[in-house]
């Protein structure tokens, strides 16, 4: 049963009044892989009635009006990207198509939905109740930062929505206990995992640089990210404020990490998994393509790969889900009519770090001085596939399950540490969970720049290709298997065929026979690139990789990361040196086209 989004389905639930109100930029799909379904779910299961109004019309009160007003609070999303990514290209072209609109047409989410959301409610309903923010596009916006769609220092969402407070991260323990606490009229402000605005700032809390001095000072907004971004860990993170004006933003630490069994019970709610009717009417979604039968196996991110979000919002450290937990949701969805025996996808950001821990960084937070995988993978970390392995062959046993796929990328530098199950883990890729291709992302192979990344040295990758290669797949040259697959390529058995360029092989598996072979995803035009980086590129990855590279994305400053901080202030704050930066866009395309085979010499 889905949550109510209609005035229709609050009559048949005989229900006068809704506790909560979730406001969306995005259809509403009832799924563990969408945001604001999670904490729809989550309220729900704590006894609020909760209604989701999904993509309102901006321009009348139709939608924004159609459940009433909450008894205890709005909550506010933009969905599960920023409105500004999910609208514009990195060359700032408008997207024309949404996976996340019914119908595919990118014409249901506004620019900064966010705060034309907000600023909706208060347009229909004066003095209401508090506008809570929350989702991605919040949470990477919850401080001063540098918005590269307007080419300038923003302030922190709160201020320009004109909200009362903000969830930042997954969120789901801070609004419950928001939700809690509003209940029994108890304050708020001292909620972890929250921002909010104040008149004064807390005793004891850390001062950011101020909004007026990081817009004057691009010094200023180093020592503010670095800080901003050093107390992010629940177990060492100090509360900050910040100055706006003649007000305050006050940042509250973290809340802790969910545990196991807590993770295990949000993944066990009530979620159909599917579209609302309401708006599958409008046409298809085509996110459903993929969510609908992959299955999520951890959270969080070690990588910390400075052009990424995914560990300032999702955590800088893993939460694996239990085994058991896995193989229910598994079981739940081979039970359903509409399955057609192939799970899409088990993973998370990177799908190999599931089961991997830290216990140091369990039991003391992170490390002030160093990352998990950069430059090289941490001997802390103590890489162990065996738990991925053990539970990818139990959900190939699951009745009605024909095929389990892998389709999140992996970190060929943290298989390549671990060397019990490395070649073990591949060879159980190849043979049972790639559908043909292999997706590692490299972003780039210059020494340089892939230290401006954070991201791991071209050898760790050559290393990885060889692997990938020498793992048996059962090969011929390609001219030779005009017919019949070769028995041994079938059974992906241990026979060794002569080797042959990589261009000209095929590789199959026993469960598919279908070619396999590696995908590389590079991003051109970051913070440190220049036009002859690319050129390098283009021969590395015809001389190395033997491959004319496809995928390429131009460079994105998403707001929050290290490398939006490079591209506004031209310095790397590693070093404190000066770096070149593209900000010319027909620049920025060539940089792509080099390496795609597309530019003009």
């Amino acid at each position: 049963m889905f949550l109510p989004t209609t005035s229709a389905e609050l009559r048949k639930l005989k229900w006068d009044k809704l506790d909560i109100i979730l406001v969306t930029g995005d259809a509403y799909i009832d799924s563990p892989y969408i945001g604001v379904a999670v904490i729809g779910r989550i309220l729900s299961h704590a006894g609020y009635r909760v209604g989701i109004i999904a993509q309102p019309d901006i321009h009348s009160d139709h939608d924004i009006c159609r459940l009433g007003e909450p008894v205890l609070f709005w909550g506010i999303t933009g969905g599960c990207m920023d409105s500004m990514v999910a609208n514009y290209t990195a060359t700032k072209k408008k997207r024309l198509a949404d996976d996340l609109t019914a119908g595919g047409e990118n014409n249901r989410r506004p620019d900064r939905a966010v705060v034309v959301y907000a600023n909706l409610i208060r347009q229909y309903f004066k003095n209401t109740k508090p506008l809570v923010l929350g989702g991605v596009e919040a949470s990477l916006r919850r401080v001063v930062h540098y918005d590269y769609w307007s080419d300038a220092i923003r302030r922190s969402i709160l201020f320009d929505a004109r909200a009362d407070i903000l969830v930042y991260g997954m969120a789901e323990k801070a609004i419950l206990e928001l939700a809690q606490k509003l209940t029994r009229g108890e304050d708020t402000k001292n909620i972890r995992g929250t921002c909010y605005i104040d008149s004064t700032p807390v005793p004891g809390y850390i001062e950011l640089p101020s909004y007026e001095k990081v817009v004057a000072d691009k010094k200023a907004f180093i020592q503010m990210f670095d800080t901003f971004y050093r107390n992010n860990d629940p177990l060492t993170a100090r509360g900050l404020f910040q100055q706006h004006g003649s007000r305050y933003l006050i940042h509250n630490p973290p809340q802790p990490h969910l545990t196991v069994e807590e993770l295990d019970q949000i993944y066990a709610l009530a979620f159909t998994r599917d579209v609302h009717p309401y708006y599958s009417v409008q046409g298809k979604v085509k996110a459903m393509d993929t969510i609908k039968f992959s299955l999520t196996a951890h959270r969080g991110c070690y990588g910390e790969c400075n052009f990424c979000s995914i560990g300032l919002h999702e955590g800088r450290t893993v939460i694996s889900r239990s085994e058991q937990s896995i193989i229910n949701e598994a079981r739940q969805i081979a039970a359903r009519p509409d399955f057609r025996g192939y799970i899409l996808d088990v993973g998370g950001s990177t799908a190999n770090m599931y089961g991997i821990d830290c216990p140091r960084k369990k039991s003391r937070g992170a490390c002030a001085d160093k990352r998990c995988l950069y430059p090289q993978v941490c001997v802390s970390l103590k890489p162990d596939h065996n738990r991925q392995l053990n539970l990818l062959a139990s959900l190939r046993k699951i009745k009605g399950v024909k095929k389990v796929f892998v389709a999140s990328g992996i970190r060929y530098d943290l298989l390549e540490a671990d060397k019990k199950h490395c070649a073990g883990y591949v060879q159980e890729l190849v043979c049972h969970h790639i559908s043909g291709q292999l997706k590692v992302a490299p972003e780039h192979t210059v020494s340089s720049v892939l230290k401006i990344m954070g991201k791991p040295q071209a050898q760790s990758l050559i290393n990885f290709q060889q692997l990938f290669e020498k793992i048996d797949h059962g090969y011929e040259p390609q001219s030779k298997l005009r017919g019949t697959i070769p028995t041994a390529a079938r059974d992906c058995s241990t026979k060794q065929f002569p080797r042959t360029s990589l261009r000209k092989l095929q590789f199959y598996n026993k469960a598919s026979g279908r070619q396999q072979f590696l995908t590389y995803y590079f991003i051109a035009a970051h913070p440190g690139c220049t036009e002859e980086d690319m050129h390098t590129l283009k021969s590395f990855a015809t001389r190395e990789l033997k491959i004319n590279p496809q995928q390429v994305q131009i460079f994105t400053p998403l707001p929050s990361t290290y490398s939006s901080l490079m591209y506004w202030t031209e310095v790397d704050p590693a070093t404190g040196r000066k770096i070149f930066v593209e900000k010319n866009t027909a620049k920025k395309q060539r940089q792509k086209d080099i390496v795609v085979g597309r530019a003009s010499k």
